[in-house]
């Protein structure tokens, strides 16, 4: 028997493309591109989450951030369709991961994490010691960074302008129905945010960061406040706080998320200061005020509440390090959560947060 021998077969190979991590204190890091490339800067912060990174990449939270993934496997189950992620686009600045597999596995899959990266225009780099880089920031705190190809760019603050601004909604717009209504301030609000309200039966009101709710023009009636998450320094969104102070004047129940608490915190007389490297993962344990119930959070700010406000008191306190997780009044409805309840992809331990405060409405 004679056997046929198959024809030679030149295989072409891509030249791997590099680039640099460089840090604000001379610090250097050398790393394979994967994605978009093209210079980028911004905060370097780590996030120690083992799922979820279209999640991540699309929460408004980490606009101005370039984002290390310490979880080994990133890219393996590829990209969702858009119906699923936070917001509409890629909020990240860059992103650095440790291992990057582009040949995803995943029945929901659209596409590689790398072509999205490309698409929309992100720089990422492979970095096989993200464990040093993570100590480093934990070490001396999250700093300036940039990801560096041929051209220099200057290292960008992002804590220094306010974010929420950019990545609030621009209009006033309705969803779902019910016999209540609920104003939402829009700070960069994660779209899970309504998903979760919307399963409760009531109408939801998105309005921008500055809208003024108790303007004479207002066309609509809400019975309560959520405020959502969002970047940045919180001391930057005025109109917001201002909002929140009437609010609370006239007693209009109200809740915040994240960058909600920090708000309401302001608003109310309280204080807000930066975290040395923040919350940034799903397995932030919280303990509930004069009980030992300790939940299982996910969690992304670099802010924290220092100063509780007068009437007020700590609702959840991190088991970790002992910062506040959330404020609540003693007499009035309102209060506030640090952690996300409604957290995606998970854990589901705090959805209830929203039914707690729709009782009180």
């Amino acid at each position: 028997m004679q056997t046929q021998m198959l024809p030679e077969v030149e295989l072409v190979t891509r030249p791997a493309r590099y680039a640099k991590l460089i840090l604000e204190d001379g610090t250097q890091f050398e790393g394979r591109s994967f994605g978009y490339q093209g210079s980028t800067s911004g905060e370097i912060v780590f996030s120690t989450g083992m799922v979820g990174y279209p999640e991540s990449l699309t929460d408004a939270s980490f606009a101005g951030q370039i984002l290390v993934l310490t979880y080994p496997l990133i890219g393996n189950y590829g990209v969702p369709a858009s119906s699923l992620w936070e917001d509409e686009h890629i909020h990240v600045k860059g992103l650095i991961v440790s291992n990057y597999i582009d040949t995803p596995s995943h029945v929901q899959s659209t596409m590689s994490l790398g072509d999205w990266l490309v698409q929309e225009q992100v720089p990422a780099l492979e970095i096989k010691d993200t464990r040093l880089l993570t100590q480093h920031i934990r070490d001396h705190g999250a700093m300036l960074g940039k990801i560096i190809f041929e051209h220099d760019v200057p290292f960008y603050d992002p804590n220094h302008e306010n974010l929420i601004a950019r990545v609030s909604t621009h209009q006033v717009t309705k969803y779902g129905q019910g016999p209540k209504t609920l104003a939402l301030i829009d700070c960069g609000a994660k779209k899970n945010i309504l998903r979760c309200l919307l399963k409760r039966n009531i109408e939801i009101v998105t309005v921008p960061w500055d809208y003024d709710l108790f303007a004479s023009g207002t066309d609509f009636h809400f019975d309560g406040i959520l405020i959502s998450n969002g970047p940045g320094d919180p001391k930057q969104a005025t109109s917001t706080i201002q909002t929140l102070r009437t609010a609370l004047e006239q007693k209009v129940p109200t809740m915040g998320i994240c960058m909600g608490n920090h708000l309401l915190t302001l608003a109310a007389g309280g204080d807000t200061t930066k975290m040395k490297f923040g919350h940034r993962s799903q397995n932030q344990p919280c303990i509930m005020k004069d009980s030992q119930r300790c939940y299982i959070t996910t969690q992304n700010h670099g802010f924290v509440v220092s100063d509780i406000p007068p009437g007020f008191e700590p609702w959840f306190t991190n088991a970790n390090d002992g910062s506040n997780e959330g404020i609540i009044h003693s007499s009035q409805p309102f209060m506030s959560v640090q952690f996300h309840p409604e957290a995606a992809p998970g854990p589901v331990d705090t959805e209830w947060v929203f039914d707690y405060f729709l009782e009180k409405i």
